[in-house]
């Protein structure tokens, strides 16, 4: 059974492929990539994969069985790509498609979810057996900020106290490989988030703690926020984008309390603050 993981150069495909590699022989691995020399160390099977050109896609996905479909990264675009995967997917005969989406991607106010939730319809149209993994938001999507705050002197965002239950970007990799490698997951439906959510303001305090700096959170309003996001060389719609995100965590959207993924995973979440030393 060879099992594909599209998008296995990006940061969450890297962490997969190696925790797959100690649960499935790595000659039943193949790293599905825009450019394959770039897999070329990952010790498995790498074939070109381009979710905008359907003839190579459907051609890349032969003899696959299993099908990791990471979400693709061009916001906008991203259902289409999809619609050609999938499609190439039933041509090629593959058997079963695990879909990273977002975390409650059905009820959710975040500008990503719409083409999370047409993937999923998708799937369910096209006959082949899935499951859904639902992800919420990586914690190194904050941490990434560190830097930034520091040289700012503030934490700044929109989230206002919105509780964040995000967790590790490893945490998600794992328990995608969990997925993959047990029995009796078609057809679930995993929201997966952090153990222990916490606010933009609790995450400041945690940097200050280990800094030793006083890093306050600094909550804007939309439009303002966009405006220094801009201001830090960002494109327009991306710098709106975040800033939408970030109100999105004000009402909720980013929380789940149900620990499905410390569940799956067989252990705790990765604290907050062992992401925030490690982006230190």
């Amino acid at each position: 059974m060879k099992t594909g993981v599209t998008g296995a150069t990006g940061q969450l495909g890297q962490i997969v492929i190696e925790k797959l590699k100690e649960r499935v022989a790595s000659e039943n691995i193949v790293a599905l990539v825009r450019t394959p020399e770039k897999a070329a160390g990952f010790g498995v099977e790498g074939r070109a994969f381009d979710y905008t050109n359907p003839a190579l896609l459907a051609e890349s996905l032969n003899g696959i069985d299993n099908l990791l479909l990471i979400s693709g990264n061009e916001i906008g675009k991203r259902k289409e790509q999809h619609l050609n995967v999938i499609e190439a997917a039933k041509k090629a005969g593959v058997k079963w498609i695990v879909y990273t989406s977002l975390l409650h991607a059905d009820r959710s106010t975040l500008s990503l979810a719409a083409e999370h939730v047409a993937t999923e319809e998708a799937l369910k149209a096209s006959g082949i057996p899935y499951t859904l993994l639902r992800n919420g938001w990586y914690t190194e999507n904050y941490t990434g900020s560190i830097a930034g705050a520091l040289a700012g002197g503030a934490f700044i965002g929109s989230a206002g106290d919105g509780k964040i239950a995000s967790a590790a970007r490893a945490d998600f990799a794992e328990a995608a490989v969990v997925v993959l490698t047990s029995k009796d997951q078609v057809g679930k439906v995993y929201e997966l988030a952090g153990d222990n959510a916490y606010t933009l303001t609790e995450l400041a305090a945690e940097i200050s703690t280990q800094t030793g700096k006083n890093i306050p959170y600094k909550d804007l309003p939309e439009e303002a926020y966009a405006d220094i996001l801009k201001s830090f060389g960002l494109p327009e719609g991306f710098a709106q984008a975040i800033a939408g995100w970030d109100v999105s965590a004000s009402k909720g959207d980013l929380f789940d309390d149900g620990k499905q993924l410390s569940t799956l995973i067989g252990r705790p979440t990765t604290p907050l603050a062992d992401v925030v030393a490690k982006a230190l």
